[in-house]
């Protein structure tokens, strides 16, 4: 059934929308990918904020255009069976999502994204992204590289003062 004018209307600010407040948009074929896939892939998503759409390419290019971030924005690769993943919160939680389904799914293929200042980014610079660690190991990380010599100055303070109670022990007896 095809979309009416108004539908069409409604789609492209709701996109225009979703670019202008995302952090990330990446892009991604999906062709061949069972609707059971493409299921999992929406509740994975959308458990860490992100939200998968398909739509017509057309549609999007509109919406880019009437972004005022993206209204400049390379659109000549947008072709074929492409979604879309959006977050608002998280640079690399699209990437991260989509790069975990097409573990599973081969048919999933990065096509590139778009950053919130309407930058274009290549599939190879997505796929590094992706293969970040979580934004929560990397806090961890963080803290335990700065703990560390706090830790081993507790550390070798505790052997000195062992030592120095064996000793005087040693003396008491």
């Amino acid at each position: 059934m095809a979309l009416t004018k108004a539908k069409k209307d409604e789609i492209v600010a709701e996109l225009g929308e979703l670019l202008a407040s995302s952090k990330m948009t990446v892009i991604a074929k999906y062709e061949g990918t069972t609707v059971k896939a493409m299921q999992e892939l929406r509740r994975q998503a959308e458990e860490n904020g992100t939200t998968v759409k398909v739509i017509k390419n057309r549609l999007v290019q509109k919406a880019l255009e009437s972004t005022e971030s993206h209204k400049n924005a390379d659109t000549s690769d947008l072709t074929g069976m492409l979604m879309y993943a959006f977050n608002a919160d998280d640079e690399v939680a699209p990437a991260q999502v989509l790069h975990e389904m097409a573990k599973t799914e081969k048919q999933i293929e990065f096509i590139g994204a778009f950053d919130a200042d309407g930058n274009r980014l290549s599939t190879e610079e997505v796929k590094a992204l992706a293969q970040l660690p979580s934004r929560e190991v990397m806090i961890a990380t963080v803290i335990n590289t700065l703990k560390a010599p706090v830790t081993n100055v507790t550390s070798g303070l505790a052997g000195n003062l062992h030592g120095l109670l064996d000793a005087v022990k040693a003396q008491a007896a």
